[in-house]
């Protein structure tokens, strides 16, 4: 007979609050809603119901230091009562109360618990409803509403703890939105543990921010190989994208590693509706993803909750999970829509730098799987005037939802992108302009467009609008609907600072790209190239630059424009726009530079907040890669600016200081 499903779930974990009520994201009521769900679906009759047990100092020291276990223990105490709120505010997205000890340690003993009862076999599998989540603790840090790290404290248990139970390689599987910071630092130099996660990146803008998500992470020393990571460049991705991931990634290396157990921190803010993910999961896709893991390790497999903050759909995308762990029929099968295309582009970049280490990722990816990718729709438009505003907190980690929020694109309003039809064929010229009017409008205005980067090599600038690559450029660009070329080309000196930042860029591989210091400094000059073009083309440079186009006829379909004429004088006035379509890519922030022969000079570059977060470490400041920077060094030489030697030094200086 098999050994029955666990689950568990403890009312105490529900203590964890915020202090005085406030409406947070991460609440109790997710626990509840899920065992609602469960009870009314005949599930907790048909499992073995567990309660949790408080995990020892000892088996959390396994990943966290003396320093923040004292924290965690001593944080609901009586004596901290006053400096609770103000020790909470020194984390990123953390709150503590009366109840966050107690349940930050019955978390971490949960999840000792059900992964030690499935590796001993007396369950044949199991989920943990366990908060706070875990996966972005730190060695010494709590964050991303995460206490202890539940998944890699269970890791480090079976592996070295109970070596009796014969588990000697672990997969941990992360599906959660958000990177498993936390779990990968954990185990980055450890060949037992196999860690891959599949998040949203955004260019390393989306939470928890930085490179330590970035493809080319891959281990170091004995770990080299084994931690992956597939970063998607935008939100929406859904059951397609997820599934390609899994077909061509996850499982050949799954069936290389040949696991003895599986942990799925498994989040499900990448559910459809979730409003921190911006993802489409269906509770079908996460079964489907389930029933995949579920051939590996005889079928061992330990679920512990993390994200997921839309009450409905994490309690329908755990029942489904549910269901495939008791081996109920109907609830996966196989799903007709197609990957997007940048998700293809992100699989292959994952595939290429982990094919040395797992040689059943070498090749490409078959021409077949190819065809008919989905376009990038429903963009949505929103202007920000401040350039340090922080709306994107809204809708991330430690802000709050939108009141009645069930799908995270009704939060903000619509710039459409009809979409593309599959058989494609339509020339972006044979786009109508009574299909879309402001191209026509916006043709007539004219902007000088200045940029700081690869985009001073003018051959580099034509491949944003004429579409094409230059050599070192992994990518081509798509080019915009007016292939004119630009009318001026003027060079000048402004008063920013330039550096670089970020991991690696699809386009031009490992290394930081440029930026531009969205605040003036009469100190600092950076060298700009000056095109004059039409409003029109700077729109559609800002959807290349910001990866935010799938395929050439997509540009034709955009119903309305990132800027338009009121947003130039908003402009002039404010001197820089969010646009909140961008927030999470890399040039979000329009910048006014002031203007030449009566026409306005606007540049692109990264949020204020974003400054902050460099500075402080969370976004990573990195020297380019060397194509990129020949790219930069061939407009300086080209333009006649600077010699070759000037240029690298240039570079090099702008890479070397701090912010």
């Amino acid at each position: 007979m098999a050994a029955p499903v666990g689950l568990l779930y403890d009312e105490r974990m529900c203590a964890h609050a915020t202090p005085n009520g406030e409406s947070h994201p991460e609440n109790p009521d997710r626990l509840r809603s899920i065992w609602r769900k469960l009870q009314q679906e005949g599930i907790t009759d048909r499992c073995v119901v567990m309660e949790a047990k408080e995990a020892e100092d000892k088996y959390i020291a396994s990943v966290h230091s003396q320093t923040h276990i004292n924290l965690i223990k001593t944080i609901s105490s009586a004596e901290l009562d006053s400096r609770r709120h103000k020790i909470a505010c020194k984390f990123n997205s953390i709150y503590f109360n009366k109840g966050s000890s107690e349940s930050a340690y019955l978390a971490a003993g949960s999840a000792i618990e059900v992964t030690e009862k499935v590796a001993k076999g007396e369950l044949s599998c199991a989920i943990a409803l366990v908060r706070p989540p875990g996966h972005h603790a730190e060695h010494n840090e709590a964050m991303g509403f995460c206490l202890f790290n539940n998944v890699a404290i269970a890791a480090n248990y079976l592996l070295n703890e109970k070596p009796e139970l014969g588990i000697r390689k672990i997969l941990i599987v992360d599906w959660d939105v958000h990177h498993g910071n936390g779990t990968q630092k954990t185990f980055y130099d450890d060949s037992r543990v196999l860690f891959f996660s599949v998040h949203r990146f955004d260019s390393g803008s989306f939470y928890p921010s930085g490179g330590d998500g970035a493809y080319c992470m891959i281990g170091e020393g004995p770990g080299q190989g084994y931690n992956i990571n597939v970063p998607w460049e935008h939100g929406r991705c859904g059951d397609a994208d997820y599934l390609a991931v899994w077909d061509h990634v996850l499982i050949p290396v799954a069936e290389s590693f040949n696991p003895d157990i599986i942990l799925v921190s498994a989040g499900f803010d990448a559910a459809a509706g979730d409003p921190l993910g911006g993802c489409s999961i269906t509770p079908r896709g996460y079964a489907f993803l389930l029933e995949k893991l579920k051939r590996f390790a005889q079928g061992k497999l330990v679920l512990l909750l993390e994200g997921g903050y839309n009450l409905s759909s994490i309690a329908n995308s755990v029942l489904a999970c549910a269901h495939v762990l008791l081996g109920d029929e109907g609830y996966s099968r196989k799903l007709n829509t197609k990957p997007f295309e940048s998700t293809w582009r992100v699989i292959q970049l994952v595939r290429d730098e982990l094919k040395y280490y797992w040689p059943v990722l070498s090749g490409k990816i078959p021409e077949e799987e190819l065809k008919n990718p989905r376009s990038i729709s429903d963009l949505q438009l929103y202007w920000s005037s401040d350039s340090e505003s922080d709306v994107e907190e809204a809708v991330g980690p430690g802000g709050t939802i939108p009141s009645g929020a069930e799908d995270v694109s009704s939060c903000l309003s619509e710039l459409n992108i009809a979409n593309v039809a599959s058989t494609s064929a339509t020339s972006s010229n044979e786009v109508s302009e009574a299909s879309v009017p402001w191209r026509s409008l916006l043709s007539k205005a004219e902007v000088w467009y200045a940029s700081y980067g690869s985009n001073m090599w003018l051959p580099r600038f034509l491949c944003y609008i004429k579409g094409g690559k230059v050599e070192g450029m992994n990518i081509p660009c798509c080019g915009c609907c007016d292939t004119s070329t630009p009318k001026d080309i003027i060079w000048r000196k402004v008063p920013h600072r330039l550096f670089f930042g970020g991991m690696c860029d699809p386009c031009w591989g490992d290394g930081g790209v440029a930026y531009l210091h969205p605040q003036r400094d009469e100190k600092e000059r950076v060298h700009v190239c000056i095109y004059k073009i039409t409003l029109e083309q700077f729109n559609d440079i800002l959807l290349q630059e910001n990866s935010l186009v799938d395929e050439v006829n997509a540009l034709g379909k955009i119903s309305s424009p990132l800027i338009d004429l009121s947003g130039l004088d908003l402009l002039s006035e404010k001197k820089s726009l969010i646009l909140e379509p961008l927030k999470s890519s890399w040039y979000p922030n329009v910048v006014f530079l002031g203007m030449e022969d009566g026409i306005p000079i606007l540049t692109m570059t990264c949020k204020m907040s974003d400054i902050d977060r460099y500075k402080c470490g969370k976004l990573v400041l990195a020297p380019p890669a060397n194509e990129y920077a020949n790219t930069i060094i061939k407009g300086l030489v080209g333009g006649k600016q600077l010699t070759e030697d000037e240029a690298m030094d240039y570079i090099n200086a702008a890479s070397s200081r701090k912010l």
